[in-house]
């Protein structure tokens, strides 16, 4: 089964790959290895703002890191690149939160769930989840990744 043929199956519509919000290009490949920066969560068209622990729960935040993730694919789409996926190698998550909130790995799971459900054992990746105090546009969550891709 294709990709394309398992979004449809999940029911998983992608959004439309966003723009950069400074100067970088949104994914970059090199050999069979693509880097994408940083997505931000937008989820119905809004950005996902505020700070866990302080003004979002722990399953916004878990849905924040899925619309990271849902970023990333659409990115791959946008790039022609959604096929050649071999592995999600790993995916950096960082989470806008007060000092005191210790659930990054919780809310970084949004995106690592996601990864598995799209793409199976080739979905299961190393990864990394971080509190940070703030993040580009207020954002709730950014998450990056590294992809294998098959053929050159």
């Amino acid at each position: 089964m294709s990709i394309a043929e398992r979004l449809i199956e999940l029911g998983i519509e992608l959004p439309k790959a966003a723009a950069p919000v400074a100067s970088y290009q949104p994914l970059v490949v090199q050999g069979s290895t693509a880097y994408l920066s940083g997505q931000l969560p937008f989820i119905d068209g809004e950005l996902v703002t505020g700070k866990l622990g302080a003004d979002i729960g722990l399953e916004r935040g878990q849905a924040a890191a899925r619309a990271c993730g849902l970023m990333i694919v659409a990115q791959l789409q946008a790039a022609g690149l959604l096929e050649r996926v071999e592995r999600i190698v790993k995916l950096g998550g960082f989470v806008a939160s007060v000092p005191d909130f210790t659930d990054q790995p919780k809310v970084v799971n949004g995106a690592s769930d996601l990864m598995a459900e799209i793409f199976g054992e080739a979905g299961k990746h190393a990864r990394s989840a971080v509190g940070v105090p703030v993040l580009p546009l207020n954002a709730a969550v950014e998450v990056d990744a590294i992809i294998a891709l098959k053929g050159a």
